[in-house]
């Protein structure tokens, strides 16, 4: 499915790119896994090629669409229950890998930063979301990071 070279997105990671595929003994099976260099902090991970879940290729054009339209409508109920809950829903999302999961996560923090405020673990939530967006859409689109940031930032701001 992947290639030594190409780039791949690992949930709640970010992107990486595969720099090697190694097969390792596993008790008495031999399995093959993907080692991955995350791009952000250069950190590498061991991913099974069988575990279809366990990556997936960058967001095509169609996707990133959808994740600005996503942004730019305000119009949704912001979840106020108490802080800890929230923090505990949104970290499903983002674990899930789903670009459109991580940008709802970023739009109802943004959302709610202006109605109240933020805890410090939302806070830091808010800028990890943005950041696993950023990633992947700057290397999807071969734009800069801070174009991508930038762009981000406009989907919020007062009009």
């Amino acid at each position: 499915m992947f290639a030594i070279g190409d780039f791949a997105v690992c949930p709640g990671h970010g992107v990486g790119q595969i720099c090697d595929i190694e097969e390792k003994q596993v008790g008495d099976d031999t399995k093959v896994f993907y080692i991955i260099k995350l791009t952000n902090n250069g950190l590498k991970i061991m991913v099974p090629t069988d575990n279809k879940s366990g990556i997936r290729r960058l967001a095509g054009e169609i996707e990133i669409t959808k994740v600005f339209t996503l942004l730019s409508n305000h119009n949704v109920e912001v979840d106020t229950s108490t802080w800890n809950r929230r923090y505990r829903d949104y970290m499903e999302k983002i674990k899930t890998g789903s670009l459109m999961e991580i940008a709802d996560v970023l739009r109802s923090l943004f959302l709610l930063r202006h109605r109240k405020g933020l805890s410090f673990g939302e806070k830091k939530m808010l800028n990890h979301c943005k950041e696993l967006l950023v990633q992947e859409i700057a290397l999807s689109k071969g734009n800069e990071k801070q174009a991508i940031s930038n762009q981000i930032e406009a989907c919020f701001s007062i009009n």
